[in-house]
């Protein structure tokens, strides 16, 4: 058995045995354990057409990860990530239409994000995650593509976007990866990490996402230092998916996007050929950034989605600046629209974010 000594401040966290000054023994069954974390702190200015302006300050992700590394392969690992969440109980309700939980709304809760199993190179090139895992497209698009999550889920996950899936799932992902040649190919209940199972359908949810690297990097994180362009063609085959109104949901898209070290650009499109009304439809996102100065960045990005049940379409518009304060802290500023004919009433906001990474 393995001991590792951890700083008072990194430990607090988790134990209230560390005393400020002193070092804290802790054991453990691994050779390693690597704690990090994330979070979104932010104010956000907004306004609805018709409605009173709303000012309020949020906390829209706050991370605490634990990985514990084997000694047998250092690159396999078992990954636990909790997230807290604000729960709104106007949006649960039992089958009488009255609200569950009264008690409970507005009170923080943690939730577990990932809890998953990773071998290395099960397969040549190709490691397995089992158990709460990633599903295949959206932390690809998050580190390399859309760099700005604590200001706008990706398209494919925003609700006045796509809408279409979100970013954990229980069920297993092959990972591959190779310079030119990358993928992720999984079977996943379907429903996502925050909805419940349909125990009354037997359908689960086969995604993938193929990805070619044209000037190599595969085997390695995008970096926004890096030249880099990258092609991939994503989806998923979900079928009668209990958040989806027990239907299938059948969807693909393109993503291309190229980096230098002084911009970025990149864009996509999707479309649902099979899935429930509220679902079915196609669209598009670009979006790009300009590091116009040492530390800042110019960004912005479009979203368009039109609805094939004729209700019209859904658009969503950001402009902003950020400021890397230093490595683990970035500063952003921004504007977001949203609004369309699918929307209703339009809503303009302002944001101050302030992303922290340890």
């Amino acid at each position: 058995m393995k001991k590792i000594l951890l700083s008072a401040v990194a430990l607090a966290t988790l134990t209230t045995m560390a005393t400020a000054g002193e070092g804290t023994e802790v054991k453990s069954k691994v050779p390693v354990l690597k704690f990090s974390g994330k979070h979104y702190l932010g104010f956000v200015s907004s306004e609805t057409d018709g409605e009173d302006r709303i000012n309020k300050f949020e906390t829209r992700r706050n991370y605490f990860q634990v990985k514990a590394y084997f000694k047998d392969n250092p690159k396999s690992y078992m990954r636990t990530t909790l997230d807290t969440h604000q729960i709104d109980d106007s949006k649960h309700e039992d089958s009488n239409g009255d609200t569950v939980g009264k008690d409970m709304d507005g009170t923080w809760n943690v939730r577990l994000k990932y809890a998953f199993l990773y071998l290395d190179n099960v397969l040549p090139n190709t490691g397995i995650e089992l158990g709460q895992v990633h599903r295949p497209w959206i932390d690809n698009e998050e580190h390399g593509g859309w760099n700005y999550r604590s200001i706008s889920k990706v398209y494919v996950e925003a609700d006045k976007g796509a809408h279409l899936t979100n970013s954990a799932d229980l069920g297993f992902n092959l990972k591959t990866k190779t310079e030119n040649f990358s993928s992720e190919l999984g079977l996943f209940n379907g429903e996502g990490y925050h909805n419940d199972d349909n125990e009354n359908e037997a359908g689960l949810s086969a995604e993938w996402r193929l990805t070619g690297h044209i000037l190599g990097g595969g085997k390695s994180k995008a970096k926004k230092k890096n030249s880099y362009a990258n092609v991939s063609f994503f989806g998923q085959q979900n079928q009668e998916s209990g958040k989806h109104k027990n239907e299938d949901l059948n969807w693909m898209g393109l993503h291309a996007v190229y980096n230098q070290p002084a911009f970025l650009l990149a864009g996509q499109y999707i479309t649902v050929d099979d899935g429930h009304t509220g679902y079915k439809g196609d669209g598009y996102s670009i979006n790009g950034e300009y590091r116009f100065a040492k530390k800042w960045n110019a960004i912005g990005r479009y979203d368009f989605f039109d609805m094939d049940d004729n209700s019209g379409e859904k658009k969503r518009a950001i402009a902003g600046v950020t400021y890397q304060y230093n490595k683990n802290v970035e500063f952003i500023a921004n504007y977001l629209g949203e609004g369309g004919s699918a929307v209703g009433k339009r809503t303009d906001a302002v944001m101050l974010t302030t992303e922290i990474n340890w």
